[in-house]
């Protein structure tokens, strides 16, 4: 892999947020999500990963390149 290229994460929104406290809601809509199946790319570093991973129950990550 060159320099170049870089790895990216495919968040997918799995659950509802209905219910859910408004920093999960935030944190969702910060990443670009706003329906249930709706995907998003984003740069595989520390924020986005720290991101997925408070709201972990709600949504699929997937590695990609």
């Amino acid at each position: 892999m060159s320099s170049k290229e870089s790895k990216k994460v495919k968040i997918t929104l799995r659950r509802s947020l209905s219910g859910r406290p408004r920093d999960q809601r935030d944190t969702v809509h910060a990443l670009g999500l706003k329906k249930i199946s709706q995907s998003r790319l984003h740069p595989d570093n520390p924020q986005i990963r720290g991101m997925a991973r408070k709201i972990a129950h709600l949504v699929e990550v997937e590695e990609t390149t």
